[in-house]
């Protein structure tokens, strides 16, 4: 793992740097396991006021997990990789949520599936004009985790389900109105808002001091439509929804929706469903369980292999349809593993 994630004591803040530009600082079992040890070293360590994670290159704090070290253990029966990486990916972003010392991610790029879960929970969320913030899960046969479960359901007015259904993007102005940024700032800033923080350890004030009103997001002329189409009850009435608004983009989202892996929308749908009834912890537990399913089923193990292994873009899902998954199917998902559920041992 050497240099993939690098810890650095700069002042009072604890600086760390996902290091693997190469692979858009995607996260690996390694890193995570690095990032959980620092971060229990530094809870004690009354010279560490504050912690920052920012991801190296430029171009994305972090694009995902190690899709490719997991997609090697779905073709081996015998490997038991998964359950540890998504057991220890999930007490991590746990141990995230409720750190006791000020957490402040700075979106810096690309920021998607386990990049979003090591940011998002953090006490203070800094997105800047570089960031692309999504959940595009589905699109490979998979649900958006790390905590999607339980942060998705809260957006407002059926954005949740619009990010979890296409994997639309957001950036840093619609990040900043919709509750999944704190604060706005043009990332060549950056570098400033980590001087203050090592000279004063003040979250506060440092951010304050170099943070600019965050400018409309792309999504908001959509808004209304996000509102009207996926803010359902069922997932039947968001694309009857769709069809019905009759534009060109309720077009591209049904096109969207359609392209990706029938079973992981409609898992994903019921994910948001009981994640909005659910505690934090629940939310993990319950995803674990779809992990550990949505590497036995098969249709998350094709999406890799369609786009990313192979990249022929023809994955060739379980079912034709939306409409030919069965109730049984999605339920199927969220029964117990045969390892046992998610336990947290504190």
């Amino acid at each position: 793992m050497s240099g993939e994630v690098l810890f650095e004591r700069r002042g009072a803040v604890g600086l760390v740097t996902l290091n693997r530009p190469q692979a858009l600082n995607a996260i690996t079992l390694d890193m995570a396991r690095a990032l959980d040890r620092t971060l229990d070293a530094w809870e004690t360590d009354a010279g560490v006021a504050a912690v920052l994670i920012r991801g190296a290159g430029g171009k994305a704090f972090a694009a995902g997990g190690d899709i490719r070290r997991l997609f090697a253990a779905m073709s081996d029966p015998e490997d038991d990789y998964p359950t540890v990486f998504f057991a220890e990916e999930y007490a991590l972003n746990r141990k995230i949520k409720h750190y006791p010392k000020p957490y402040v991610a700075l979106y810096n790029g690309i920021v998607m599936g386990g990049g979003v879960g090591v940011s998002v929970h953090g006490s203070h969320r800094i997105a800047t004009d570089r960031t692309v913030f999504a959940m595009p899960e589905t699109g490979i046969g998979f649900f958006p985790d790390v905590g999607g479960a339980y942060f998705l359901p809260r957006l407002k007015d059926g954005l949740g389900a619009y990010m979890a259904l296409t994997g639309g993007r957001l950036d840093g102005g619609d990040c900043v109105a919709e509750g999944l940024a704190d604060a706005y700032l043009p990332v060549e800033r950056t570098d400033d808002l980590i001087r203050s923080l090592a000279e004063t350890g003040d979250v506060a004030s440092a951010i304050a001091a170099v943070a600019t009103p965050a400018p409309e997001g792309r999504l908001a002329a959509d808004r209304p439509a996000i509102a009207r189409c996926f803010d359902k009850a069922r997932l039947a009435e968001v694309i009857a929804a769709l069809e019905a608004e009759g534009t060109e983009w309720a077009a591209k989202q049904l096109q969207a929706i359609r392209s990706k892996s029938p079973l992981a929308v409609a898992v994903s749908w019921e994910q948001m469903r009981r994640g909005a009834l659910s505690d934090f912890d629940a939310c993990l537990k319950l995803e674990y369980r779809l992990a550990l399913a949505s590497c036995d089923i098969g249709d998350f193990r094709e999406g890799v292999r369609a786009l990313i292994v192979d990249k022929d873009n023809a994955p060739m899902w379980r079912h034709a349809r939306i409409e030919d998954v069965e109730a049984e199917d999605v339920l199927r998902c969220f029964a117990p593993p045969p390892v046992g559920d998610l336990a947290f041992t504190d």
